[in-house]
């Protein structure tokens, strides 16, 4: 990267969340908790899924994915952040930033198409049970996996081949807590509305389409299931609910960010803040909270693991 970019700017400043002390604090608290707590249920998942034979199904391969991916992209953002909250001034190196920026488009891109084989693989168990075996076969969940890091890594490169070329000169205060593309780019001593037109473009459009491609594949897992047998619709609605509110809950901010037009700084820290540190927090309770063969498993593997300390 050196010698790439010609920036006089070799440090970013972020505004932070809040200049008070106390709420400062209250957000530290606030933070590290959901922070751990989703640490230790996202590992607890990926644990669960690995070590029970029973469990080794595409269902919970694509779960325990896109556990991995929340435990990434919560790694990517909360730690600096719970770090700066003690910190008078709140500096990021300008690697450092491109850095981040880069982790939180691949996590973001992989758990997009995470999301949609997810829904892909419910639409064929409810759809076509006698046939989802051979379809969602052991390739099948390697080529979503392996696709699913590959649109990831073109989502998040292509947009930084543009941005590690723009001259920084100042000023170098960033109104966030973490970097992303669209304050990044306002800081760039040149005209950027192209630039702002293709992240708009790559992002948001990405966004909104894949967030409809869901929406419309529930809607028509939900007219078949209807269909064929109204007895069946309860369970699918029951299997379905937990899907469709983790992907509002994963592209609700993310379409507010990326589509519109003039960002309200004080709406945008806090969707990126629920973002950042409760999304990733909420989905293994979502996606477990009705599924009693996962909290089964769960509780045994809490167990195994007690034993072993114990044991050793």
């Amino acid at each position: 990267m050196d010698g790439v970019n010609h920036s006089v700017v070799a440090e970013f400043v972020f505004l932070g969340l809040t200049n008070s002390w106390d709420i400062q604090i209250l957000l530290f608290v606030f933070s590290s908790t959901f922070y751990v707590a989703s640490m230790m249920g996202n590992s607890l998942i990926v644990l669960t899924v690995a070590s029970e034979p029973h469990l080794h199904s595409p269902m919970y391969f694509l779960l325990a994915n896109l556990s991995f991916i929340d435990l990434s992209f919560s790694s990517v953002i909360s730690p600096k952040m719970i770090y700066d909250l003690f910190r008078r001034r709140k500096v990021i190196s300008f690697r450092g930033c491109i850095t981040q920026i880069f982790f939180i488009h691949v996590t973001g891109g992989v758990e997009m198409v995470l999301l949609m084989a997810m829904a892909f693989d419910r639409y064929v168990a409810i759809c076509k049970p006698l046939h989802y075996l051979s379809i969602m076969s052991p390739r099948m969940c390697i080529f979503f996996s392996v696709a699913a890091w590959v649109v990831g890594l073109m989502h998040s490169v292509v947009q930084l081949a543009f941005v590690v070329n723009l001259p920084f000169c100042g000023p170098n205060e960033l109104d966030s807590f973490y970097c992303d593309l669209p304050r990044l780019i306002k800081l760039a001593c040149t005209d950027t509305y192209r630039l702002k037109f293709m992240i708009t473009g790559n992002s948001g459009f990405f966004s909104v389409l894949s967030f409809f491609i869901l929406i419309i594949s529930y809607i028509v897992i939900i007219f078949t299931v209807q269909k064929h047998s109204s007895g069946g619709l309860s369970k699918a609605l029951s299997t379905l609910s937990a899907h469709i509110t983790v992907v509002i809950l994963f592209f609700g901010p993310l379409i507010f960010f990326y589509t519109q037009p003039s960002p309200s700084t004080h709406l945008d820290k806090f969707l990126a803040f629920f973002d950042g540190i409760l999304t990733p927090f909420l989905n293994p309770i979502i996606y477990t909270l009705r599924n009693q063969e996962m909290k089964v498993a769960m509780r045994r593997a809490c167990r195994q693991l007690v034993s072993y300390r114990k044991i050793s």
